[in-house]
Formats: C-alpha cells, sequence, structure tokens
C-alpha cells in the first residue's frame, strides 16, 4: 500500500525556514518521480519542485530558485524540502506526491501523480 506522509509546516517569519518532510512507504522511492506541490486559497495546485524517477534532474519553479532545495534520502525512504527565505507567497498547503517511471516530460503537472500525501499548512506572515 502506497502511503505519503508530510510533516515539518507550521508558521514562520518572513525571511525564515521549515524543512518539510515526505515519508514513503509501500513503493521504491527510486523508481518513482516525487513532487512538491502547494496549493494557495484560490489558487490551483502548482509544482514547486520535483525529482524525476532515479533522480537524474530535479525541477523546480522560477518563484523557489535558489531559496528552496530537494533532496531525497533513499535508505529512509523520505523526501526533504528545505525552504529558506521564505515569503508570504509561499504560504499554502504543501503536498508531496508520487508518480512510477516519470523521468522528463510534464513532471510538473499534477495531474500525471497517482499517489498524494495529506497536506501539510506552510504560513508565511509576521
Amino acid at each position: 500500500q502506497v502511503q505519503l506522509v508530510e510533516s515539518g509546516g507550521g508558521l514562520v517569519q518572513p525571511g525564515g525556514s521549515l524543512r518539510l518532510s515526505c515519508a514513503t512507504s509501500g513503493f521504491t522511492l527510486d523508481y518513482y518521480a516525487i513532487g512538491w506541490f502547494r496549493q494557495a486559497p484560490g489558487k490551483e495546485r502548482e509544482a514547486v519542485s520535483v525529482i524525476n524517477s532515479y533522480g537524474s534532474r530535479t525541477y523546480y519553479a522560477d518563484s523557489v530558485k535558489g531559496r528552496f532545495t530537494f533532496s531525497r534520502d533513499l535508505a529512509k525512504n523520505t523526501a526533504y524540502l528545505q525552504m529558506n527565505t521564505l515569503k508570504p507567497e509561499d504560504t499554502g498547503i504543501y503536498y508531496c506526491a508520487a508518480k512510477e517511471g516519470l523521468y522528463d516530460d510534464y513532471m510538473d503537472d499534477p495531474r500525471l501523480y497517482d499517489y498524494w500525501g495529506q497536506g501539510t499548512q506552510v504560513a508565511v506572515s509576521s
């Protein structure tokens, strides 16, 4: 049974940092593309960062380049999103998602992902 469980969200001031974790089970992490997506109130879900299957490529949304870092620990079956220099516009619910055998094309499209976590809330406010 595939499961993804996010943690690490919270309330942080602008300029602060958070580290999100996505603990996975029921599948071999390296075979799957893992994505971090976020959804702000009234907005569509968007890709923040994605690592493709086998980890050969990492995608970052333009809005987070240079501030966010996506990593995986295959031994722990866990993916991480280190978020630095947070801005109010980073506020939203952050989800991790998984898709087997996704390498490059459209890997930032949330509609392609089969498995989702429950989400963790990130709020950036002073």
